[in-house]
Formats: structure tokens, C-alpha cells, sequence
């Protein structure tokens, strides 16, 4: 009981007005509030101390040649020095930077000098009031209520603070009163009160008021840095805790380390389920990394899926990989929402302060380098940056930049690759894919910039101009041959793309049934629903759809049964180990049964060798195509290989 009549004390010193009424406070907003308390009272205190000075000199003047003089020199100098000292060290303390906390300690110490400086007040009428003469002892009283008013205005954001000023003069008052004979001592005595009790209520009402007002804008400030979905900071509040964290590790010669991580397919699982799902989603996914982090580690929201972790402490690349995994760990659940299933694949960026970056910018370009290799096919969930990265973020930057300009420079092309009908022996058609060549760097792989292209826009106007020209080159081809082009998930949702379509069969004067276009699965899996709208309007222009690299993905035979497609394409993955692997012959026998059950077309990707021919015709296959059957070559040298190749059928 002792322990909390002691504690209850220590948090009335401190500042703390619930014993009172007043609002609660916790830790770290009592911290900030003292600050602007204290603040506000030592902005107050270099006047007030020179008002004590004042006062003291006011009281010796007016009992000069008295015989309380000598007592009241030595009590004005008990006064006027510690005045003088602490008004001086008040004012090189507001002349600082304010703190954004102010310790427990530190209000109770300001409440104690309040009381010291208050208690020697106090003494002043009780000392010289009874001896003085009259004209004195209105001095007296005047000195007392000015110190009283002037004390609880100066401590009035600090009610404890000006109750521990002003009650030791009022008792000292009081008491002289008392002391002094005549009918006049009890509505004096009534009028102290009921002074005291209106001056008092005054100040607590300010106090709370000023208290609460501190409250509420910490709240609001609180709700600007805080995510409205997920309830975890937001950019804003991240921003600030990483250049504080940066600051820290600078100053103290710490590391820290950032983690930055998201989810692949969450912009697939916007598009398929809806918006209400994929914000459930990310709140339970909030909900899973407040779990799978540590209590020190700073987690915020940036924007979409994407979240960042500040992990301070014990950052060693084991630890924070231990770290990273429990994410991805606790991220590969599937997600229950609205009854159904969703399945998410995290990638995660890691880089290390200050040794990748000693600055927000710096240390974030990093982190985001990570990520973006973290996110690109074949590479691990988690990636690390390293030195090498650098020069792989300035190649893409470059890249970028000369992506822009390159189909205005001619630097693209399409290449063709024949298909070739195994029944007759005779070229069916060809794919047109896509190439750039650098005029520094030479050819830039596919797989390289078409990305790029996909994630600056370029890829709409970049698929425009390949089907348009496409359709141009196929135009001059005997009727029977058709041309393919490939579209990605990015183009297939734009809206203008099917006028597009339109535009370039007309331009062309291109039959639309020979063209095809050929999709991969992970344009269905991003938007089912789309892209059967879609692919069946492309399907009543006559324009045929092939679904390419069949069986690498999430196979679903949804896809065979519900889409309108044309042709299926077996990955050349199966093709190449069909001959040597039994699980992979297997897999080819059943697609192609399945696909013409379906009444389906089949082509085979990737052959290479004539055993592999012989095995597909043997099994069924309608096509093959890969380099035995021909490589991507120039629009102009189709003409000679179609001459040879017919050439070659008549002397077989």
C-alpha cells in the first residue's frame, strides 16, 4: 500500500492529473507532453525570475530604515541569487533545441524548485508582515498576490507545479493575517480562500485543457502516419522512423537493416477477386508480420502490397535471413478470405545500413534493387544486395531510357520462326518475335527488356506496332500460312487493345483467321474473367488463340474447357527431356490426347533433333517448331525459305 501511496505521489509530481479528473496519459505521449509543458515554463521563466528579483528589491526599499532591514536585505538575497540563476539557465535551455521528450525526473524536479521558491514567498508575510507599518504591509500584500498570480500563470500547463508555488504563500499569508489583531482577520480569511480556490480551479481547468488539446493533436498527428487499412505506420511515419534510424546509426556507429517485401501476385488477385478481398487480404497479412517480426523490428505499410521492416539491433545476414524467412514462412498459409483459399508468393529486398546506404534515398534505391532481383523468375524469395546489383540497376536505367526512343530509332524488329505441319511436311505459318538491337550495347535479350517495357508502359504502344507489322509481313505470304504474336498480361488489359487488333487486320487486309494470338497461362491466372471476355471477342473476328508454354504454370483444365482456344502449345521443357525422362513422355502422350479430345490443336516448342520429330508424329502432335524446323529469321528471307522448303517436298 506504502509502494502506491509512493508511486501515486511520484506520478502527481510528474505532472499526472488523474488524481484530479484530468485526461490519462501513457508513455511515450506523457513524455512529449511534459516536453511542451516544461517548454512553455522555461519560455516563462527568465521574466518571472526577474520579477522576483524586482519583488525582493520592492520589499527591501519599503522596509528601508526599519528595523526588519537587515532581515530583509538577507531574505531578498536568498531570493534574488537563485532567481538570477536559474533565470539564466532557463534561458540558455529554451535558447536549445526543444526535446521531443521530457523524463518524469525532470517535472519533478521543476515541481520542487516551484515549492522552494513558493515556500520562501510564503515566509515573506509571516516574517515582516506583523512588524511593518501599514504603507509596508500593502507592500507586503501587493508583493504576495502578485507572486501568487504571477506564479500560477507561469506554471498554469503544469497544475501541480503552480499549486506547489502558490499554496506556501497562501498559508504564509494566511498565517500573518491570523497573527494581526481585529475583526477584519475572518473576511480576509474567507477572502484567501475563496481566492485561492478560483485561482486553483483556473489553472486545473487550463491544465486539462491544455493537456487534452496535446492529446488530441498527438492523435491526429498519430492517424497521419497511420495506415487506414492495415493499421500499421504508413509511408509518411516510415519516412521519418528510417532518417531517424539512419541518423542513430551514424551518430552511434550501429547498423540497421531495411527489409522491403510484397506480395507477386497481388495485383493478379486485385484484378481476379476484387478490391474488398485483396484489402482483407493485406489486413491479415498485417496481422501475420506484426507476428513473424520482433518486438524492436519497425514495420510499415508503403503503398499496395508492398511493406517495409526497419530492423535494428542484432543484424548480422544469417539473423535477418532467419528474420525474412519467418515472413515468407508465415506469408505461404493460405489466406482464408470470404471462404476462399488465396495463395500468395512473397519476394523480399534486403540491405544493410550504412554500409549500403548512408542516406533514405541511397539505402532505398538498394533495398528496392534487391527486391526487383527477389522478383524476377528463377531467383530466390529473399536477395541481399550486393555490388553487383549496382551495376544491374544502372543497366536497367539505361535501359529504360533508351527503351523510350528505340522504336522511333528502328532499333526494333521482328525475327519469324516456321511452324511446321506434321501431317504433310509443310510450313504452316510463323511466330514473330520480338528483337532489339542496341545501337552501343547489340542485342538485348527478350526476356531482358520486354519486362521494362511491361512495367514503364511502353509495351501498349511496343505490341501495337508488332502486330500491326506482323500482320503487314503476313499479308504478302500465300494464303495458307499464319502469323502468331505473343501478348502479356499488361497488354491484354488494356481496353483499346481489341481495336488495336482490329486496326491492324484492316490496315493489312490480313484475313483475321490468320491471325493468332498466342497467350501464357499467367495472363489467366492475373484475370480470368477479363480475358475470356477478351479472347472470345477475338474469337467471333475469326482471329485464333493459342495457349503458350502449357503445363509451366498453374495448368488448370478450366483453361482448356472454358477459353476459346485454337491451339495448345507444349513447353519445350517437355520436349527436350520427353526422349530420356518417361514422366515427361507421359505428360506430352496426354496432352496432346487431351488437347485433340478437346478438339484441339497441338504444337511442340523446342525441337531440336529428328528423334524427337519422329516421337510427336508417332504420339499425334499437329506441329513442331524449334530450331531443327528453322531459327527466327528476317521478314525478307521468308521468300527463300519457302522456295526451298517446297523445293525439298518435291524431291521427297
Amino acid at each position: 500500500m506504502q509502494r502506491g501511496a509512493a508511486a501515486s505521489l511520484g506520478d502527481l509530481l510528474a505532472g499526472d492529473l488523474r488524481l484530479f479528473g484530468g485526461p490519462s496519459t501513457v508513455e511515450p505521449l506523457a513524455g512529449r507532453i511534459r516536453a511542451e509543458q516544461v517548454s512553455i515554463v522555461l519560455s516563462n521563466t527568465p521574466l518571472g525570475m526577474v520579477a522576483n528579483i524586482l519583488n525582493a528589491a520592492i520589499l527591501v526599499m519599503a522596509l528601508w530604515g526599519s528595523p526588519d532591514q537587515t532581515n530583509a536585505i538577507l531574505w531578498a538575497s536568498g531570493i534574488i541569487v537563485p532567481a538570477a540563476v536559474v533565470g539564466l539557465r532557463a534561458k540558455t535551455s529554451f535558447q536549445s533545441v526543444k526535446p521531443r521528450s521530457v523524463s518524469r525526473r525532470t517535472t519533478q524536479n521543476l515541481v520542487r524548485n516551484a515549492f522552494l521558491f513558493g515556500t520562501w514567498w510564503g515566509s515573506l508575510p509571516v516574517l515582516f508582515f506583523s512588524g511593518a507599518t501599514s504603507a509596508a504591509q500593502v507592500v507586503i500584500t501587493c508583493l504576495s498576490a502578485g507572486m501568487i498570480a504571477g506564479g500560477a500563470a507561469s506554471f498554469s500547463t503544469i497544475p501541480i507545479a503552480a499549486v506547489a508555488y502558490t499554496l506556501p504563500i497562501f498559508f504564509g499569508s494566511a498565517l500573518a493575517i491570523a497573527r494581526v489583531d481585529g475583526s477584519i482577520n475572518l473576511p480576509v480569511a474567507f477572502l484567501i480562500v475563496t481566492y485561492a480556490t478560483t485561482l486553483l480551479r483556473a489553472v486545473f481547468a487550463h491544465g486539462f485543457e491544455f493537456t487534452q488539446r496535446l492529446i488530441s493533436q498527438a492523435e491526429s498527428e498519430r492517424a497521419i502516419r497511420r495506415d487506414v487499412l492495415t493499421r500499421l505506420p504508413n509511408r509518411f511515419s516510415f519516412n521519418e522512423r528510417l532518417e531517424n534510424a539512419i541518423s542513430n546509426a551514424m551518430q552511434f556507429d550501429e547498423k540497421f537493416a531495411l527489409l522491403l517485401f510484397t506480395f507477386n501476385n497481388f495485383k493478379n488477385l486485385n484484378d481476379r477477386f476484387g478490391r474488398a478481398m485483396a484489402d482483407a487480404l493485406l489486413v491479415e497479412a498485417a496481422a501475420r508480420l506484426r507476428k513473424s517480426t520482433r518486438e524492436s523490428d519497425s514495420i510499415a505499410r508503403l503503398e499496395g502490397a508492398e511493406f517495409a521492416i526497419i530492423a535494428p539491433g542484432d543484424c548480422r545476414p544469417d539473423q535477418i535471413r532467419t528474420l525474412a524467412k519467418q515472413i515468407t514462412d508465415a506469408m505461404r498459409a493460405p489466406f482464408l478470405i470470404e471462404g476462399r483459399e488465396l495463395y500468395c508468393k512473397v519476394s523480399i529486398g534486403v540491405a544493410f545500413a550504412p554500409c549500403d546506404g548512408s542516406d533514405a534515398n541511397q539505402l532505398l534505391r538498394c533495398v528496392d534493387t534487391a527486391l526487383h532481383r527477389a522478383t524476377t523468375p528463377g531467383a530466390g524469395p529473399i536477395q541481399f544486395f550486393s555490388a553487383s546489383d549496382d551495376e544491374a540497376a544502372a543497366r536497367r536505367h539505361a535501359l529504360e531510357r533508351d527503351l523510350a526512343s528505340a522504336l522511333a530509332d528502328d532499333q526494333l524488329s521482328l525475327a519469324y520462326q516456321p511452324f511446321l505441319e506434321l501431317g504433310s511436311d509443310r510450313i504452316r505459318g510463323f511466330e514473330a518475335l520480338l528483337r532489339w538491337h542496341h545501337p552501343m550495347l547489340g542485342a538485348i535479350s527478350p526476356s531482358e527488356f520486354i519486362p521494362i517495357a511491361e512495367d514503364t508502359g511502353l509495351i501498349h504502344d511496343i505490341g501495337q506496332w508488332a502486330v500491326r507489322t506482323a500482320c503487314l509481313a503476313a499479308a504478302r505470304w500465300p494464303c495458307g500460312l499464319r502469323i502468331a504474336v505473343n501478348f502479356s498480361v499488361v497488354q491484354l488489359r488494356n481496353k483499346a487493345l481489341l481495336d488495336g487488333i482490329r486496326t491492324a487486320l484492316s490496315e493489312a487486309g490480313l484475313e483475321a483467321r490468320r491471325l493468332e494470338v498466342e497467350i501464357t497461362e499467367s495472363v489467366l491466372i492475373a484475370n480470368f474473367e477479363d480475358v475470356i471476355a477478351l479472347l472470345r471477342s477475338l474469337s467471333f473476328l475469326s482471329v485464333t488463340v493459342a495457349l503458350d508454354d502449357f503445363g509451366t504454370g498453374y495448368s488448370s483444365l478450366t483453361y482448356l474447357r472454358k477459353l476459346p482456344l485454337s491451339r495448345l502449345k507444349i513447353d519445350r521443357s517437355f520436349v527436350q527431356d520427353m526422349l530420356t525422362d518417361a514422366d515427361c513422355a507421359a505428360i506430352v502422350r496426354s496432352l496432346v490426347a487431351l488437347a485433340h479430345e478437346l478438339r484441339i490443336d497441338v504444337t511442340a516448342e523446342g525441337v531440336e533433333t529428328p528423334e524427337q520429330l519422329d516421337y510427336l508424329r508417332r504420339v499425334g502432335c499437329d506441329e513442331a517448331q524449334g530450331y531443327l524446323i528453322g531459327k527466327p529469321i528476317p521478314v525478307d528471307d521468308i521468300p527463300a525459305l519457302l522456295r526451298d522448303r517446297l523445293v525439298w517436298e518435291r524431291s521427297t
